[in-house]
């Protein structure tokens, strides 16, 4: 036990660092909220006791905070800014998205980059983009987590449970990664689309979604041209 927290002194345990490394490994930057509410949503349903909003986000998100600070300790992740609401940003190191190649079963070449310094001016557009990720997953409690919990507790997770499920697994999206719609994967031709985020099933590997996130920064008209904004793009055709 000495052993292991000498190495990881936060603590953490290699299922909160796998959350990490998946959630990073795919959206890039995100806030610990977002990699709690993606990771382990049963945490969400738990210390509700808490008396403020604020105080509820630091209890269900320090075991993933925990897991950072570890993983910063062997230069897997790094702090990355923060957004424009004062919340601190994390994206992985070049060293830490090769360990979630593994995580997520992908080829390194096709995990992208790693997003640093996304967060040196509020990181708006990628926040969009999380919520997009997240509002599709819907992800769901685990209710054997919650097995030991109050009643009041288990009965609002089970209400998220029985409710509406979401599309795949935070494995199932790929973001800022280039469409080869012509060339290949590792090296797509300029004409290749770059969508925001794209849902690619496990046993395809074929884009069945994909779609652009915008922070309503540009006139509506000009939204559906910005398919074409990459140089020599072929307009989605």
């Amino acid at each position: 036990m000495a052993g292991k927290r000498k190495n990881n002194p936060a603590g953490s345990t290699n299922g909160f660092r796998g959350d990490v490394l998946r959630v990073l490994g795919v959206l890039k930057v995100a806030t610990a909220d977002q990699i709690q509410r993606i990771g382990a949503p049963h945490l969400s349903f738990r210390l509700t006791d808490k008396e403020t909003p604020s105080e509820q986000k630091t209890a269900r998100t320090a075991s993933h905070i925990g897991a950072l600070s570890d993983m910063r300790k062997h230069a897997l992740s790094e702090n990355g800014g923060s957004t424009e609401t004062g919340e601190r940003l994390r994206n992985l190191t070049a060293k830490g998205l090769e360990a979630a190649s593994y995580e997520l079963r992908r080829p390194v070449t096709e995990m992208g980059s790693t997003a640093r310094g996304a967060g040196s001016s509020g990181a708006s557009h990628p926040m969009a983009v999380n919520e997009t990720v997240i509002a599709m997953l819907r992800p769901k409690p685990s209710m054997a987590k919650l097995a030991g919990d109050p009643a009041e507790v288990r009965s609002a997770a089970q209400a998220a449970v029985d409710a509406p499920g979401g599309v795949g697994t935070i494995a199932s999206y790929w973001t800022e990664v280039p469409l080869p719609a012509t060339g290949c994967g590792t090296r797509p031709a300029r004409a290749a689309p770059r969508p925001t985020s794209s849902l690619l099933p496990r046993r395809t590997r074929c884009p069945c979604c994909s779609w652009r996130s915008t922070t309503a920064t540009r006139p509506l008209r000009s939204s559906p041209t910005s398919w074409r904004s990459t140089p020599g793009s072929s307009g989605g055709r």
